[in-house]
């Protein structure tokens, strides 16, 4: 069975850092695509970056380029979201997915529970 466990959000000023984690387990983790979403009730899912097992290429949204990177640790079999210089519009429930061709508009075939981040002004 495929798990995917994020952790790592929290309260946070603007300006500040948080690093989000996604542990994963129940499939070949090399294999597969990782992602990061964040959504709200009420808002549409923004996918905010990926990894392409493939080829290693990843990919950022222009909202979060230049302040997030992702990076994997497969001995850990653990996907980061390293954030820096978080903005109050950064506020939002993040998630993690997987997919064997999901980077960068592919289909996504498991996710996460979410964990919430939480920008102050």
């Amino acid at each position: 069975e495929v798990q995917l466990v994020e952790s790592g959000g929290g309260l946070v000023q603007a300006g500040g850092s948080l690093r989000l984690s996604c542990s994963a387990s129940g499939f070949t983790f090399d294999d597969y695509d990782i992602g990061w979403f964040r959504q709200v009730p009420g808002k549409e899912r923004e996918g905010i970056s990926c990894h392409r097992s493939t080829d290693d290429k990843i990919f950022y949204a222009d909202s979060v380029q230049g302040r997030f990177t992702i990076y994997r640790d497969s001995a850990k079999k653990t996907t980061y979201l390293q954030m820096i210089n978080l903005k109050s519009e950064d506020t939002d429930v993040y998630y993690c997915s997987v997919g064997l061709f999901g980077c960068p508009r592919g289909r996504w075939e498991n996710w996460g529970q979410g964990t919430q981040v939480t920008v102050s002004s």
